[in-house]
């Protein structure tokens, strides 16, 4: 491989340096391309700068001509204007002419008719003189003649109204006897007295029924303590089974383990010889406690033994068992010797497994072990309890985690585990079965406690029915007894009213005899005045007639007059513009001429300019050309050399794979015998005198036999946690940790708690503080806002933290008490009340009100605005509303109008400043 290795790596090295002259000449091909991209760049700059000129001479020449051509047409729109004006000009100068001689002819006739005019004028004056004096006679007799009819007419009026309140009145008196009799007192007072009975009935029977509910209810709880107890004690004793069931299964695995259950050879035979199922020696012993170290230091290696009845009749059998330790023991527990003062007395179970003890004294300490050892007789030995064994020549203890210590006391372990499972299990059913019944028992006292609650809410309603009705009742009554002394005072009112109001209508009706018998008289005077009348009416017609026609002369000709020297005017002041038009026109003429006959010269120079740019810019074309195939033919040149060490690139890349796992291999077999050398040297051997001495018998797979039956033996190991030390002094760290915890969460939960309970009290501290402010101040503004009444706040439950409030008001005149029965009107007041008297406690920045006003009447709304305004001295106010009155009260008016269909605009109004600026203006 080494030598593989090295050509690999000198190929390689040769196809490198081709790579490298083709990247040399890369490189030089990149640089003569980028000299030629240079040369075609100068020669790109200089068609640039050869087009720019060119544009620039054609951009001068099309200016020029367009110039041209503008003033071209400047100097046909002067002629043009020119004629028009000179046209204009012969016009306005007739006419002017004729407009002067009608002006000097019309100027006699002026004066003509304005001395009419003045004539006309003084006649109608003396014809409005008559008519007003006339009028002034009218007017007095209009005067007298309305007193008298006023006079009349209100004495009517007073009679039919007198006549009328008579009636009503007489009316009003029989509809009071009437209603008077269908009051009965004592009835109402009968009705009372059998509902007060009753109700003192039902409120016994309540009481009765909220006894029998709380007993009930005690009862549901005990039961439902005793169910919660049972299912904990049902939960405790499941976790207990599934701790034991867990740890007789360990158990069980190390006893199978210890016992030699799980060998691969001795379980085949036992199987094929129908002992699979045998028990072992070390299952079946059972020791005194306290023995068990020293009973498995004298039968170790004979714990595992199966039991049978009669082991001869299976040692041909055991004979042929090929890789495998089984050891078989009689199962006859009788024995016939005597065992006092051996360890076989401490121990019950087979009779050959005695046998072994027996010959085993037993010594109560080490000091007495070696006193009874020194007179043993011989095949004798003694043991302590702690596993101290001594016999003639020998002294033995295990203390070795070895495969069969700890047998004996883990089957003390195990059978005890299985006793208090089954212990457990049975407690588990009597558990079941006590929480199925207190369950039952829980559910039938739920029952009745629901039952009993059903029964104490229907007298509960009943009695508060009656309450109701009674109070309603009584009401009644006193209702009643107040109605009829209304009655009784009303009645009397009415007699003498009657009596007043026959007095009164006696003396109107002679007052409207006196006035009808006055109007007789005015009546007479008023038919002289209207013949008067009307005949200064028509003398007054015919004068202002003739001023009218007069005055209408001399206007008409008064506005001609004036029309003709106003257009008279205009004329003289038109053809002065038109003269100072007429001489800008023919010096802008005579500029342009000048201009026309300079602006041929500049377009001919340029066009000679612009030929000369033409022949350059074919030069510098063709030179473009040439420099572009030549930088083209250099990219060519260059992307095959590009090409060419792509290939090689990729060629070599195969060559580096090849050569990096010629390499890995390499290194691999080099490891791997350097991992060999360095065991051979950790063994402690050396690899050359190793080869000669080693056998030439020796087989390795007798060795990987071996190997694998030690395999085989610790992995039956693997029930016994070796990491357990490790473990438990980790889960005594996590268990410290989480006593921390612990401490830091119930001291963190008693602070708490104790922050909880010292916020809930000052809680409800500043709640009940805020409550009676808030109560307080709705009381005071509730009449303030209605003109009387009361209103207060109520809260609905015993702790003030999960208490409701509710509010309960009664305007003046009515009866109500919940809020609920009130009107939409009444209903905004009172929250307004309510919003106040919490502003009043802590007053917000500023307050919006949106349309609060709207459900109420003039006399509410002045209330409330009245309490709006004196509020705002602490906070401001932004009200929306559409009620003049409540505008009036503010300070400042923000509307938005629509002066165009589609587009608002917002209007301001300081009624400050306009109140200031009205009183400037007045």
């Amino acid at each position: 491989q080494r030598q593989a290795l090295r050509e690999a790596e000198t190929a390689l090295e040769g196809k490198l340096a081709a790579q490298r002259h083709l990247e040399a000449e890369i490189e030089q091909g990149r640089e003569s391309h980028q000299q030629h991209v240079e040369a075609m760049n100068a020669v790109q700059a200089e068609v640039y700068q050869v087009g720019a000129e060119l544009a620039r001479v054609e951009q001068q020449i099309k200016h020029h001509r367009e110039m041209l051509e503008r003033l071209q047409h400047d100097r046909e729109e002067s002629e043009r204007s020119w004629a028009e004006l000179a046209d204009h000009l012969r016009a306005d100068t007739a006419q002017r002419d004729e407009l002067q001689a009608v002006v000097a002819a019309a100027e006699p006739e002026t004066g003509r008719l304005r001395d009419a005019d003045a004539q006309a004028a003084l006649a109608l004056n003396e014809a409005e003189a008559g008519h007003v004096a006339w009028q002034q006679r009218w007017e007095a007799h209009s005067g007298q003649t309305a007193s008298t009819s006023r006079e009349a007419e209100v004495e009517r009026t007073h009679i039919d109204h007198l006549d009328r309140q008579a009636l009503d009145l007489s009316r009003r008196r029989e509809t009071l006897r009437n209603e008077r009799g269908k009051h009965d007192l004592e009835a109402l007072a009968s009705a009372a007295q059998g509902l007060a009975g009753e109700h003192e009935a039902c409120k016994a029977q309540v009481e009765s029924h909220t006894a029998n509910l709380d007993k009930h209810k005690a009862e549901a709880e005990r039961l439902l303590s005793e169910e919660r107890q049972a299912q904990t004690a049902l939960a405790e004793a499941n976790t207990q089974k599934q701790t034991l069931r867990g740890r007789i299964a360990s158990l069980e695995a190390l006893q199978r383990a210890a016992l030699g259950r799980d060998r691969d050879a001795a379980r085949d035979w036992l199987q094929k010889t129908g002992l699979s199922g045998g028990e072992r020696l070390g299952a079946r012993l059972k020791v005194n406690e306290g023995w068990e170290r020293a009973v498995e230091t004298v039968l170790a290696g004979m714990l595992e033994a199966v039991l049978v009845d009669d082991p001869a009749t299976l040692a041909e059998e055991l004979a042929r068992i090929d890789r495998a330790d089984l050891t078989l023991v009689g199962a006859n527990a009788v024995t016939d010797f005597d065992v006092a003062g051996t360890l076989a007395a401490e121990v019950e179970g087979p009779a050959a497994a005695r046998a072994l003890l027996a010959q085993v004294r037993t010594a109560a300490s080490l000091d007495a072990a070696r006193g009874i050892a020194a007179t043993l007789a011989p095949a004798h030995t003694v043991i302590t309890r702690d596993g101290v064994w001594l016999g003639p020549g020998f002294a033995r203890v295990r203390r070795a985690e070895g495969g069969q210590v700890g047998v004996l006391m883990r089957e003390r372990e195990l059978h005890q585990a299985t006793t208090e499972l089954a212990a457990v299990e049975q407690r588990i059913v009597e558990l079941q079965e006590h929480q199925a019944n207190a369950r039952d028992q829980r559910r039938a006292a739920e029952q009745a406690r629901d039952d009993a609650q059903r029964d104490s809410y229907n007298a509960h309603r009943r009695l508060a029915e009656l309450a109701g009705e009674m109070q309603s009742r009584q009401g009644r009554i006193d209702s009643a007894k107040a109605r009829l002394a209304t009655i009784d005072a009303e009645q009397a009112q009415i007699e003498q009213s009657l009596a007043e109001n026959e007095r009164l209508l006696q003396a109107a009706r002679g007052r409207m005899q006196t006035a009808v018998a006055n109007m007789g008289e005015h009546e007479q005077a008023r038919v002289a005045l209207e013949a008067e009348r009307r005949e200064l009416l028509q003398r007054r017609e015919a004068a202002r007639q003739d001023a009218q026609e007069a005055s209408d002369a001399a206007h008409r000709h008064a506005i001609a007059l004036e029309s003709r020297r106003v257009t008279l005017a205009a004329l003289e002041q038109s053809l002065a513009r038109m003269q100072s038009q007429r001489e800008q026109l023919e010096k802008h003429r005579a500029d342009l001429d000048a201009r026309l006959a300079a602006g041929g010269d500049p377009v001919a120079t340029l066009e000679q300019e612009r030929q000369t740019c033409l022949d350059q810019r074919l030069t510098v074309d063709r030179k473009l050309v040439d420099a572009r195939r030549v930088v083209e033919e250099a990219a060519n040149e260059l992307r095959e050399r590009e090409q060419a060490r792509h290939a090689a690139e990729q060629a070599m890349a195969g060559e580096r794979d090849a050569l990096e796992k010629l390499r890995l291999d390499e290194q691999g077999q080099r490891l791997r015998a350097e991992q060999l050398a360095e065991a051979i040297r950790e063994a402690g051997l050396e690899i050359e005198p190793l080869l000669a001495d080693l056998s030439d018998q020796v087989q390795p797979g007798a060795w990987q036999e071996k190997i694998a039956d030690l395999d085989t033996r610790i992995a039956r190991l693997e029930p016994v946690n070796l990491a357990a030390i490790s473990e438990h002094a980790e889960a005594a760290k996590r268990k410290d940790y989480l006593d921390a915890q612990t401490t830091d969460l119930t001291t963190a939960l008693e602070t708490l708690e104790n922050a909880i309970r010292k916020i809930d009290r000052e809680t409800r501290e500043r709640f009940k503080e805020t409550f009676d402010r808030v109560n307080a101040g709705f009381q005071d503004l509730f009449p303030k806002l209605f003109g009387g009444g009361h209103a207060y706040l109520e809260l609905t439950g015993e702790d003030l933290l999960d208490a409701g409030v509710t509010m309960m008001a009664r305007p003046p005149g009515k009866r109500n008490s919940h809020i609920s029965l009130l009107s939409g009107g009444e209903k905004a007041m009172t929250a307004v009340a309510l919003v106040m008297a919490i502003f009043n406690l802590n007053p917000a920045p500023f307050c919006l009100l949106d349309e609060v006003d709207a459900p109420l009447d003039e006399g509410n709304v002045g209330r409330f605005g009245q309490l709006v305004r004196d509020m705002s001295e602490r906070v401001q106010f932004m009200v929306v509303t559409h009620n003049k009155s409540t505008m009036e009260m503010a300070y400042q008016l923000c509307g938005v109008t629509m002066r165009e269909p589609g587009v608002s605009r917002l209007v301001q109004v300081d009624l400050a400043e306009a109140t200031k600026m009205a009183g400037v203006a007045a």
